[in-house]
């Protein structure tokens, strides 16, 4: 009987999926729930072969939205198995593994314990991880479930990197370092580059910009992780939607003061009203902070403006770490899809080197295809890569089941070959082309 491997990766404000048929090599559904807890969510389901369907339905939390990955994938009409007892393992992503896991896991009662008291350190994921853990699990309680762990690619970073100028007791005694996230999609992104340099992985220097509802940074110097702008948790770093990122550590301590509030409550606002949210009193998706500037709201044109800034000083900063820059990327949902982000952030870096095409830039909106968005002269290559962290996933769900899972410096991905193919995004961006003709002529080749 063919393995049939269902993947769920549960960010702060969506439900990515993809059921694999491992045996055949063929991806039998794939889609995302979206705006999880934000109002007006939905589902966009794919199948191989057939036009993609959007399910409405309001999710508030991801439980809901987890019941809503089953029904979909089950429908009568447009879902790809009969049952989900036709499932033999299940992968998950989990953001953060503090030290105690370097590398992806099968989940014992034992694991998921240690999940929940790593729960404070990602307070946006880890708890839907988790919600994503126990509602699959009832549904399928005798296959084997995985866990991925997005701090096991930033375990090569070296201690300078990672350590903070504080009480080196806190780190003995609590463990308190820069962790990094985002792991899996780094590491697929980062094997991917390889590809398109023609370079093998492990000779690669890069600059990964991942932004998404979450936003993260990553140096990666000789194909291994050296610094990330996320830290001990997901908080720090980047302009996100919700977090607040960099911030004078003072600010929270002065207004917790001010306002007589408690740690826990300066945490959620932290967290949860504070990046876009904070400063436009109202957006958190990029969709609707970029309408709104256009049509002249002038907190939204300022969250632009704050959140480039912020994107360009780090693409420069670890442009100075490595030295040598062979490729800066741009993946996940908005580093995918927003030509206007990508410009903000990399206008007036050419002095190092760094040069992108304004006119491929503005045609490079698509989650189907590499593109090469590189301008004239420029001495580092700039990609736009669609992440895929479902895959990552589905191969370390295998491979422990094989017995042979490996450290990424150790292990080949089937999406390292010259010659891997995605046919479900093959499908979709032939019809991608057929809307936007020149994506064909800016679509990226391996060498």
């Amino acid at each position: 009987m063919d393995r049939i491997i269902l993947i769920l990766n549960c960010g702060s404000s969506s439900v990515k999926y993809r059921l694999e048929n491992w045996d055949q090599e063929s991806t039998m559904a794939a889609g995302i729930v979206e705006r999880v807890g934000i109002g007006g969510s939905f589902c966009a389901h794919e199948l191989p072969g057939r036009d993609k369907i959007t399910v409405q339905h309001d999710c508030p939390d991801h439980r809901e939205a987890i019941k809503l990955v089953v029904a979909t994938l089950t429908h009568a009409d447009y879902g790809a198995i009969r049952e989900m007892s036709q499932i033999a393992a299940v992968g998950h992503r989990v953001v953060h593994g503090g030290e105690r896991f370097a590398e992806s896991v099968v989940i014992t009662p034992e694991v998921l314990t240690t999940f929940r008291e790593l729960a404070g350190l990602a307070p946006l994921h880890n708890p839907p991880n988790i919600l994503g853990i126990e509602a699959a699990q009832a549904v399928l309680p005798q296959v084997t479930h995985v866990a991925v762990m997005d701090t096991a690619w930033h375990q090569t970073m070296p201690a300078h990197t990672f350590t903070y100028a504080l009480p080196h007791e806190w780190y003995e005694k609590y463990s308190v370092r820069r962790y990094g996230f985002h792991g899996t999609s780094l590491l697929y992104c980062a094997k991917r580059a390889a590809v398109l340099l023609g370079k093998n992985p492990l000779q690669c220097d890069l600059i990964i910009c991942h932004i998404g509802n979450g936003v993260s940074l990553n140096a990666v110097k000789d194909g291994l992780s050296y610094d990330t702008s996320m830290g001990f948790t997901p908080l720090e770093g980047l302009v996100m939607g919700t977090r607040a990122g960099d911030h004078d550590p003072a600010i929270p301590l002065y207004v917790m003061d001010k306002e007589g509030m408690n740690g826990e409550q300066m945490s959620s606002v932290l967290n949860k009203k504070s990046g876009l949210l904070g400063i436009t009193g109202r957006y958190t998706d990029r969709r609707d902070v970029e309408a709104a500037a256009k049509e002249g709201d002038r907190l939204s044109a300022l969250a632009i403006d704050v959140e480039c800034y912020r994107l360009k000083k780090y693409i420069g900063a670890y442009a100075a770490a490595l030295g040598r820059v062979d490729a800066v990327i741009f993946t996940a949902g908005v580093g995918e899809m927003s030509p206007l982000i990508r410009a903000r952030s990399l206008d007036g870096l050419e002095l190092l080197g760094i040069r992108y095409s304004p006119e491929k830039n503005a045609i490079a909106r698509t989650r189907n295809a590499e593109c090469d968005i590189t301008g004239k002269g420029s001495r580092s290559r700039v990609f736009v890569i669609p992440t895929d962290e479902e895959r990552v996933l589905v191969e370390d769900t295998v491979a422990l089941l094989e017995g042979r899972y490996r450290v990424h410096t150790e292990f080949s991905y089937t999406f390292q070959s010259r010659t891997y193919r995605n046919h479900l995004r093959d499908t979709g961006f032939k019809k991608d082309c057929l809307k936007v003709p020149a994506l064909k002529r800016i679509a990226a080749r391996p060498k």
